[in-house]
């Protein structure tokens, strides 16, 4: 909830970068973060916004991007949403949403913590899905892994 994602891309290099957090205290956060990185915030939005909003509008606009990290919480009912968000039962859309908005040779990253999660194979008929948990889990955290990961591509 620290922008730490945003950090470490714009710390790597990233020319620019969105993200996207309906919490107006994590937004804050992550301005602070790249503050105190040194980091040209005027080249990294963060918006305060519905992500799943910001998916759509950004498809209507025919955005792309080279690089698109998903780590959204396992479960959300904000008063800010009009119906509730269950990683589990919505991530399929969701992956699709972002796969509209990934440039031709880009990847999608998407991350999540939901104890007993599976990805649906459905979308292995439509994209190019390897699972990288093992490159993402601390080796402290082997036993108990805190997330899985996934590297998704356009086929």
């Amino acid at each position: 909830y620290t922008g730490s994602f945003t950090v470490y891309a714009a710390a790597g290099g990233a020319a620019q970068s969105v993200s996207v957090d309906m919490s107006r205290t994590y937004r804050q956060w992550t301005l602070k973060n790249l503050q105190l990185n040194a980091l040209d915030d005027h080249r990294h939005q963060v918006l305060q916004a519905d992500a799943l909003g910001y998916l759509q509008r950004a498809a209507a606009k025919r955005e792309t991007f080279d690089l698109i990290m998903l780590d959204p919480p396992s479960f959300s009912n904000s008063k800010r949403m009009r119906d509730t968000f269950d990683v589990q039962r919505d991530h399929v859309g969701l992956i699709r949403n972002c796969l509209r908005l990934l440039a031709p040779d880009g990847e999608l990253l998407f991350s999540n913590n939901r104890r007993h999660f599976r990805l649906d194979p459905i979308l292995l008929d439509q994209a190019n899905v390897r699972e990288i948990s093992h490159r993402t889990v601390p080796d402290d955290f082997r036993r108990h892994p805190p997330h899985r990961c996934w590297s998704i591509t356009l086929r």
